[in-house]
């Protein structure tokens, strides 16, 4: 079985090296850096399936790399290594694609637990894509091709991170049916109790302004109160 490969960003040198010290003990290949710019080199030349992201950097921020991530590999994981009072910076990564952010201080465990669950459905996506007899789907004015990770709206190209590739999948084979918040993140997420974070609100918002011709009045992705979202298509 191929091992998943993950890259470590991270300035400080204690972390980085507690962070790639447990990923091996773990069977990742693993691969570190201490600053933006370092980081977005290594993206291009070792291909990480996830990257760890902090968002306080030298040279360039982990928002600039981030996008960078988004734009050379659309496929790849992020989750975002963040302080408890970057709470505008956290959505503002995932706006510009991050899957996840974990604030520090965090436990090692917890962070596995999400790295572990991440890379699964990673694995599970990719034999999915392989497999499925709809590797391209259209509705509105959006065209999605899932195999080669590219979308378009009135033949528009969007940007969308691996993380929405996921969403619109599995909206599309529940097309009509309410799907509940929890079953989004065991499904989607690999998490199998719902995280106190606004994670999802900011995906779902995300794609809201990707897809929707009046994102503030959604005719597609519509929300079910205290329950979750339907897919109108």
């Amino acid at each position: 079985m191929q091992q998943n490969k993950i890259l470590v960003v991270e300035d400080e040198e204690m972390i980085r090296f507690g962070l790639q010290t447990n990923l091996e003990l773990e069977n990742y290949i693993v691969e570190t850096a201490e600053d933006g710019e370092e980081a977005i080199a290594k993206i291009d030349s070792f291909e990480p399936d996830l990257v760890l992201l902090d968002l306080m950097l030298p040279k360039k921020s982990g928002i600039e790399v981030c996008r960078v991530i988004r734009k050379l590999r659309p496929q790849t994981y992020i989750i975002m290594l963040t302080a408890k009072t970057e709470e505008t910076s956290k959505v503002l990564g995932l706006e510009m694609g991050a899957d996840d952010y974990v604030t520090k201080p965090f436990s090692i465990m917890e962070l596995l637990a999400r790295v572990k669950a991440f890379l699964r459905r990673a694995n599970e996506n990719n034999v999915q894509v392989a497999t499925t007899e709809e590797e391209i789907v259209e509705f509105y004015d959006i065209r999605i091709d899932f195999k080669k990770y590219e979308a378009f709206k009135a033949g528009v190209p969007l940007d969308l991170s691996a993380k929405e590739y996921q969403i619109i999948k599995f909206f599309w084979t529940h097309k009509g049916d309410v799907i509940p918040r929890e079953q989004l993140f065991k499904e989607i997420w690999g998490y199998d109790t719902l995280p106190a974070s606004r994670t999802i609100d900011n995906h779902i918002g995300n794609l809201r302004k990707k897809l929707e011709d009046d994102p503030g009045n959604p005719k597609m992705i519509i929300s079910v109160r205290s329950v979750g979202y339907k897919f109108n298509v």
